[in-house]
């Protein structure tokens, strides 16, 4: 993966999986029946908005996607939908499970995306590594976070 994107690719990518994030938890929130898992889920869904502005911020002092030499534009975006749909959340199935049991999907989302930042790190520029180390501490926090609430 590191040798074929640039590091706007993979923050692309990242700002994709935040934006799916909100959108699954926000999803939850609405079904779920108690309002403490509905305030829970809505914290968790503004964690993600927020991560989603970090990295709008990142792309911008990274510069906008750049296709690789000798890319063309299908095979291009074939190859970064291939980045997204590897991603738990974005399995076909995976979504209407997840809302099944919320706290099990929630954690496999959190899992997904902390994994996913761990190997982003590597990919962008050192002034930019403290950002995505910053969000993946964020999300080992929210992985905490939902073991203890989903007990």
């Amino acid at each position: 993966m590191a040798s074929f994107v640039k590091a706007a690719d993979a923050v692309a990518a990242a700002l994709e999986i935040e934006r799916r994030g909100y959108a699954f938890y926000r999803k939850v929130q609405e079904k779920a029946t108690d309002q403490k898992t509905k305030d829970f889920f809505g914290f968790m869904a503004e964690e993600e908005h927020r991560h989603e502005s970090i990295f709008a911020e990142m792309l911008k002092r990274i510069g906008g996607l750049e296709l690789p030499a000798g890319a063309t534009d299908e095979e291009y975006l074939s190859y970064v939908q291939g980045l997204l749909d590897s991603h738990a959340l974005f399995l076909a199935d995976q979504e209407r499970e997840m809302i099944a049991q919320p706290f099990l999907g929630a954690l496999r989302f959190e899992k997904d995306t902390l994994i996913f930042f761990v190997e982003l790190e590597a990919m962008v520029p050192d002034a930019e590594r403290i950002h995505v180390r910053h969000c993946a501490d964020e999300e080992r926090k929210h992985i905490r976070m939902l073991q203890k609430f989903g007990k």
